[in-house]
């Protein structure tokens, strides 16, 4: 079963995210906070799978405790989900600490998604965030040779990265185990200097790996 608190302000949207997640046989709503302190005060008590974060919070505000509970070592994976597509709060966020982000208009599908990616320690982003990057960090030079040490399987795993799939995902396409996919993006973070997924996807579009358009979902 998949442990879940949701931090969120506003009590309506919070008691529908509650229903719409208690309705999957896996996941189950173990928690609630209204604000970001008492966000920060539940991880500790409750110690869930995963945070359902909203970023525009009373006293302490989503990245704020994003980046409070990252430096806690919390195992705890942080699901960002927000009204405010704009770029100063995707690359906050990620910066912080945050396994995922969601707009609030997503289908309820990907919502429930989103929450067994993360849980199963998967990063994940929204395809208009994958887009956000692209267009940010594709201004800058594209950097050389950064493929040149990777196996063929290595390419391979970084190409699916960059096309928005899931670990699990990855590892049914290409047909190997999950434990393989993770060992195969600790060598491309470690030979690449890449910090996260979401720089992953960067150099996938860069490379080439990619074209815009190629997006899984």
């Amino acid at each position: 079963m998949i442990r879940v608190v949701i931090a969120e302000d506003h009590a309506l949207v919070r008691e529908g995210l509650t229903v719409l997640l208690e309705l999957q046989d896996d996941i189950g709503v173990v928690g609630e906070a209204a604000d970001g302190v008492q966000a920060i005060d539940a991880v500790a008590r409750l110690r869930p799978d995963v945070l359902v974060l909203d970023i525009q919070m009373p006293r302490l505000d989503g990245i704020e405790v994003t980046r409070r509970l990252a430096a806690t070592q919390t195992e705890t994976a942080i699901l960002i989900l927000t009204t405010f597509d704009r770029d100063e709060y995707v690359f906050r966020a990620l910066e912080a600490g945050a396994a995922g982000f969601l707009l609030k208009d997503v289908p309820r599908t990907q919502l429930v998604h989103a929450v067994r990616v993360v849980a199963a320690g998967d990063e994940l982003l929204a395809p208009s965030v994958t887009r956000r990057l692209v267009e940010r960090f594709m201004r800058t030079p594209a950097a050389t040779g950064l493929l040149n040490g990777l196996t063929e399987r290595e390419q391979s795993v970084l190409r699916l990265v960059g096309r928005g799939l899931s670990n699990a995902e990855i590892a049914r396409d290409l047909v190997i185990g999950e434990v393989t996919v993770k060992s195969h993006l600790s060598s491309i973070f470690a030979k690449c200097d890449l910090r996260d997924r979401a720089q992953a996807v960067v150099l996938a579009y860069e490379s080439g790996l990619v074209r815009p358009g190629e997006a899984h979902r």
